[in-house]
């Protein structure tokens, strides 16, 4: 029950995070609220954001895998990476937002979540 707890209140404050940072990396395209999305990305994972993020799409599934709770985190880390391609490519970095792309879709692909599907969480904002 304590970890259930736990990990409820982990999404809950990921979730307030990153709505906020896509909102605002979304609306004024800000580096800043990139950066902040993809850290809560990297802290949900417990890992460092800058080795996270560089991660080929198989690696990445690795590390959920190997964290022993990306099954209950997949599809958030799923629609994140989803849009934060989404916010590169109206950046105009084609290069970032296929990695970001794919690495939605392998997570999407090997924990069996809707890489369209938007998470509950997300649409009460």
């Amino acid at each position: 029950m304590l970890h259930k707890d736990y990990l409820l209140e982990v999404i809950a404050q990921f979730v307030e995070v990153v709505t906020e940072a896509l909102g605002l990396a979304h609306r004024k395209h800000d580096p800043t609220a990139v950066q902040e999305a993809e850290e809560a990305v990297a802290g949900l994972l417990d890992l460092d954001a800058q080795v996270a993020l560089k991660l080929s799409p198989d690696s990445l599934v690795t590390m959920m895998l190997l964290s022993g709770i990306g099954d209950s985190l997949a599809e958030y880390v799923t629609y994140t990476l989803r849009e934060l391609g989404d916010v590169y490519e109206e950046m105009g970095d084609a290069q970032t937002a296929a990695l970001r792309r794919d690495q939605a879709v392998a997570v999407a692909d090997s924990f069996g979540v809707d890489p369209d599907v938007v998470p509950e969480e997300f649409q009460q904002g």
